[in-house]
């Protein structure tokens, strides 16, 4: 089940468990300049406002009403990020633009795949900026006008068809989880860190975890833009451990903002700031550490992609405007988010 609160897309799946849910939101960012460097990572901005598709039916294109879901405004080379908050169950999300793949770059395909990891694990994935390109580094997800070329639906399929994005979750089977669980409650027993009474199996996993933690031209795609350092983690369970036989899937649309208005009645958000006006001000980028966490490698498909800046040049157009580099001196690092268990060691 999938509903809409706050501008954030809740995936729930109370019949695998109560505390089997999962928050996606997509928000606003800077786009980062795309001159060959790896920068850090930008700021989150505030929410994307989202909005049914079912709501606005009669102003929208056939196709968009048929695959239903959810639509957002963005501007022509706006960029943008998902943040995924879950209740510490683990779900597996596949992410498309264009149902192309966003890690493997691969056409959309049912299910998930391992060789190679077609798919994020929440957690300990915290959020996704861009295309896996290569291990460490992702390309920034950057709105273009679809039909323009610049898409990666475009360049991988030679097709302006899909648009938009694509979020598929499936939760791990509830048994599986009730193991993990299991094993580790019985580490701290072993350590001597536990020493809790009661019959462990009646135990509530929700409970556990709550402790613990327009116009078709309007359409807009998503094209390759700057590269961030950031890194898509390595599936830490088996492959049969995740439950196929539930899920659900979304349909994000992209509108451009300029006709936002003229569909949903509303104003668009403002124009975001630029990397410059954004590192000139003296803000903050930022660094993300997750301890023992393995990367998975890059998508060849992804890394032989064009960015929306090297395809402007080759057409003689200036699609990424105020592209200047900038230096990010003030970088502020963030780590993984600790066990809601774990207790931290400060000096003495």
């Amino acid at each position: 089940m999938i509903e809409l609160h706050n501008d954030s897309l809740d995936f729930s799946f109370p019949e695998v468990d109560a505390g089997a849910w999962l928050r996606v939101r997509l928000r606003r960012t800077l786009r980062i300049p795309d001159d060959g460097r790896n920068y850090p990572l930008p700021p989150g901005l505030e929410r994307f406002p989202l909005r049914h598709v079912d709501d606005f039916a009669a102003r929208l294109p056939d196709e968009w009403v048929r695959h239903g879901g959810v639509m957002l405004p963005m501007y022509q080379s706006e960029a943008l990020w998902l943040e995924f908050r879950s209740s510490w169950y683990p779900f597996a999300v596949k992410v498309a633009t264009g149902k192309i793949n966003a890690v493997t770059g691969e056409r959309w395909r049912e299910g998930l795949h391992r060789d190679p990891q077609d798919y994020l694990v929440v957690p300990p994935q915290p959020w996704l900026d861009g295309y896996c390109a290569e291990n460490g580094s992702v390309r920034q997800f950057v709105a273009m006008p679809l039909g323009a070329g610049y898409t990666a639906e475009e360049q991988i399929t030679g097709e302006a068809e899909q648009g938009g994005l694509q979020i598929i979750v499936f939760p791990i089977k509830r048994e599986v989880l009730k193991r993990i669980v299991a094993e580790y409650m019985e580490s701290l027993k072993e350590s001597g860190a536990y020493h809790g009474d009661g019959d462990d199996e009646d135990w509530d996993l929700a409970s556990f975890f709550t402790v613990c933690g327009a116009d078709p031209s309007s359409a807009m795609g998503i094209g390759a833009g700057g590269r961030i350092k950031q890194q898509i983690y390595k599936d830490p369970h088996k492959l049969e451990d995740w439950d196929l036989d539930v899920s659900s899937r979304c349909f994000v649309h992209i509108a451009n903002s300029l006709v936002w208005r003229a569909i949903t009645g509303s104003e668009p958000p403002m124009v975001p700031l630029t990397s410059e006006e954004y590192t000139r001000a003296g803000l903050p980028w930022f660094s993300y550490y997750a301890e023992e966490q393995t990367a998975v490698d890059g998508s060849r498909t992804l890394m032989r992609m064009k960015s929306v800046f090297q395809l402007g040049l080759e057409k003689g157009d200036v699609p990424l405007p105020e592209n200047q580099s900038v230096e990010t001196n003030h970088v502020i690092g963030l780590t993984e988010k600790p066990s809601p268990l774990r207790v931290r060691e400060g000096r003495f």
